[in-house]
């Protein structure tokens, strides 16, 4: 039903107050199953309400914030809370809702407006990205009301997000791991067994490994905790094919060196990515990026019967639910197994062909011997 210029209308059996005071846009909802004229009552009521409570009148104005202004104390906060790539994450999500947004109030955003956003995103060929900004933006909400920079609601919890593809789990077979590792160099071949035989991420943990969190002796690695994704310091056991490298990386690293994996003169590498690309085009690998070393590293895990448990505490994942996403089986490995019921069981179809012959005899019919018959009077 159209508007009459009091700011109502009824879309289904519902009806809405609309109203802009300010700049701010108000969208209430008044009712379901009545008539105009309790609908018209309602919006006065409402109305009246929200005005009152912005001119202060009957208690304390609500506090608010323009879009800008939150996102300039959201990003503060993430600069001193998270790691540099998930800052650089953030920021390019804040600043694609930022620009869309501009110039409105926190309050003036409305769950009806993020799913129009959701929907031109969508429309544009976005169907990843836009969770992660609805993410992010539900995200600077609850910050700026733990602050008390806002008193309002979160239109952006109140937003369902897409549905995403797991995708397919990449991981490396034996002979691709042998491929790999024999077409990169030092220190990307350690590195490389690093991310297979201990589930580092390379990006992340490797390239801030430090040698006093690595015991040869002892055979542990320790991963702290201001590096780690999970935010908790966890220790790996160094199997003999580790160990054996990191002690022939131990010889070549430089004198005085504190990082693991360094540069000749000390300094840290920033990238391994043209490098760890280089190396798999050699080998003829593709779709293998490095974060598919720590798929390799939880699916043997699992391919040699360790319990999801210890996998989720080697690897540092969050929960059970990320280690079962990790701990598929590889594709021979499934038909090996399946081949153990031909091995352990054999049917009749691996007799020889004579034996499975069977001959269907029809029974023989019986003959039943006659029956004396009896004089009755005589017995009697």
């Amino acid at each position: 039903m159209a508007r009459r210029g009091d700011g109502i209308y009824q879309r289904g059996k519902t009806w809405w107050l609309d109203f802009t005071h300010e700049e701010k846009r108000h969208y209430v909802r008044l009712g379901r199953n009545i008539n105009r004229t309790v609908a018209g009552e309602l919006a006065r009521v409402k109305r009246a309400a929200i005005l009152k409570g912005e001119a202060g009148i009957g208690g304390p104005k609500r506090a608010d914030l323009s879009i800008e202004k939150a996102a300039e104390l959201f990003l503060a906060w993430v600069d001193a809370n998270k790691r540099p790539r998930t800052r650089r994450t953030y920021r390019q999500c804040i600043d694609r809702v930022k620009a869309t947004f501009a110039g409105r109030q926190l309050s003036a955003i409305s769950a009806f407006d993020l799913e129009r956003y959701k929907r031109d995103r969508v429309d544009a060929g976005v169907t990843v990205m836009v969770n992660r900004e609805l993410a992010c933006l539900k995200t600077l909400y609850n910050r700026c009301r733990e602050w008390g920079k806002y008193d309002g609601e979160n239109p952006a919890a109140r937003v369902r997000q897409l549905r995403e593809s797991p995708g397919r789990i990449r991981f490396l077979e034996a002979d691709e791991e042998e491929k790999l590792v024999g077409a990169a160099r030092e220190p990307l071949r350690t590195m490389i067994l690093v991310g297979i035989y201990a589930g580092l991420r390379l990006l992340s943990e490797a390239l801030t490994l430090r040698w006093r969190d690595v015991h040869l002796k002892r055979g542990l690695l320790t991963v702290q905790a201001a590096y780690a994704k999970s935010g908790k310091t966890r220790t790996v056991n160094l199997n003999s094919i580790l160990r054996t490298a990191l002690e022939k990386h131990r010889e070549r690293a430089p004198e005085g060196a504190e990082l693991v994996f360094c540069q000749r003169d000390g300094s840290p590498y920033r990238s391994i990515r043209t490098t760890f690309q280089t190396a798999c085009r050699t080998a003829g690998l593709k779709d293998v990026t490095p974060h598919v070393l720590r798929h390799t590293f939880a699916s043997r895990l699992a391919m040699a019967g360790v319990d999801p448990r210890t996998i989720q505490e080697l690897g540092g994942w969050s929960s059970l639910e990320m280690v079962e996403r990790y701990t598929h089986l590889s594709p021979t490995h499934k038909a090996d197994a399946v081949e153990r019921i031909a091995q352990n069981f054999p049917t009749v179809f691996t007799t020889p062909a004579e034996s499975r012959m069977m001959v269907m005899r029809k029974p023989a019919k019986r003959k039943d011997a006659p029956v004396a018959q009896v004089d009755r009077a005589a017995v009697s």
